[in-house]
């Protein structure tokens, strides 16, 4: 997605996490900073690990370090129950947490053993961590990488430029879209998926279109995606 502002992208929304604030179960990672916990979908709060797909570079070589941190994530929840104290919900629906599993707090041994950065934008809890981590230069310090939001933003406008034109909405319009049809709400995703967003379907309302659509067909030509329904 073209990262969203305030705190709409990867922070706090208004909604509930339905009147459940705690939550406990076995998990997975799904990448450095997002895991499942008793199939719950949780991203972290106040961290960001490189992207799945995302390369740092060693002594003029490339090493998958994005692969690299889901790695020790996965470690470190791997046949422990995990605890989480959800935030909020961000705009795709995860629960921002923050999470213990074996008497550690997953966020923050995350950042101090280097395979996450703290996420400023969003929080000064692990900035610490962080320092003293780049100056032991420990997991993803030992090399040099693009910060994980520059990485996805880069992404993101190489993805852009590469795809057709949408229709964009214009605020002002919006009603004169709506009441032509144009309901389907396009937005692009942190990973980088185009999704669109049908009226009834889960975080519709919560979702800020960055593209209108007429129909399911439009969005699809346009390179988007259906949402996936849990």
């Amino acid at each position: 997605m073209r990262p969203l502002t305030g705190l709409v992208a990867l922070g706090l929304l208004a909604s509930p996490l339905q009147a459940q604030t705690s939550f406990t179960g076995p998990a997975d990672a799904i990448d450095g900073d997002s895991l499942t916990v008793g199939g719950i979908e949780v991203r972290l709060f106040g961290i960001d690990a490189p992207e799945g797909k995302q390369k740092c570079s060693r002594d003029g070589q490339a090493w998958p370090c994005g692969e690299a941190a889901a790695g020790k994530l996965r470690s470190l929840v791997e046949g422990q129950t995990v605890s989480c104290r959800a935030r909020g919900r961000d705009a795709y629906g995860r629960a921002v947490s923050v999470c213990s599993a074996g008497g550690i707090e997953l966020n923050r041994t995350m950042v101090a053993q280097g395979w996450a950065t703290a996420f400023r934008a969003y929080a000064q809890d692990y900035v610490a961590d962080e320092v003293r981590a780049k100056a032991a230069r420990v997991g993803i310090w030992d090399s040099t990488f693009d910060l994980p939001a520059d990485f996805r933003r880069q992404n993101e406008e190489r993805a852009a430029a590469a795809r057709p034109p949408v229709r964009l909405m214009q605020q002002p319009r919006a009603s004169a879209s709506q009441s032509q049809g144009c309901i389907i709400k396009g937005n692009h995703s942190r990973r980088g998926d185009w999704i669109y967003h049908l009226p009834g379907m889960p975080y519709y309302a919560q979702t800020r279109a960055e593209a209108m659509f007429c129909s399911e067909a439009e969005a699809q030509a346009a390179g988007y995606r259906r949402a996936i329904v849990r």
